[in-house]
């Protein structure tokens, strides 16, 4: 297993056990908000919203008794800045598509989308409007690791780990065991040339 390692341009603002702690206690917040469980399904953002997504449920699982159901959703086709259409080359490198996996009716449940790190609103709405493609959830709720604030659109989680102000310029990049092989969240600060 890779360890830490904080360069002087990156600065650790979660380690693996203040991250442990994080996400129990989103998982606690999210049984408290949801009395009908069985009616619950956690929905993970590819790429680092689906671990998370994954340990949640586990953990949810643990507190409520019952595990909620899970899936997966890739944004890729609903985001306004990939170009997927058209003759001409993208202006930006083009995203992975990946699959989306909601192996459950999404009417009837309550679906709380899960993301890594919040910021403009843009990846949420992309979400949203996938989902819906799918079916009609009763309600959904959103969870993040992250907020680092800046957003473009009207989107406000219903669960948040931490909120970490930075500037735009900066970046916050959450690592996670089942993709990085170290869980932390990392503030990467500007590439500007001094």
């Amino acid at each position: 297993m890779r360890q830490p390692a904080e360069t002087s341009a990156e600065k650790i603002l979660l380690d693996s056990d203040a991250m442990a702690r994080t996400l129990r206690r989103i998982a606690h917040e999210i049984v408290e908000g949801n009395a009908e469980l069985d009616r619950l399904a956690l929905v993970g953002i590819h790429t680092r919203g689906v671990p998370i997504a994954q340990r949640l449920r586990r953990q949810i699982a643990e507190l409520g008794g019952t595990e909620p159901a899970g899936g997966t959703v890739d944004i890729t086709f609903y985001r306004d800045d990939v170009s997927v259409r058209g003759r001409g080359a993208p202006r930006h490198p083009q995203p992975v598509v990946r699959a989306t996996s909601l192996d459950f009716a999404l009417e009837g449940k309550t679906v709380v989308l899960v993301d890594d790190v919040l910021y403009t609103g843009r990846t949420i709405r992309a979400a949203i409007e996938a989902l819906f493609d799918y079916g009609r959830p009763d309600r959904v709720q959103l969870a993040v690791l992250v907020d680092r604030g800046h957003r473009e659109l009207p989107i406000r989680p219903d669960y948040v780990g931490k909120n970490l102000p930075s500037a735009q310029d900066e970046r916050i990049q959450v690592q996670l065991v089942e993709v990085d092989e170290v869980d932390q969240v990392l503030l990467i600060p500007s590439q500007k040339e001094v």
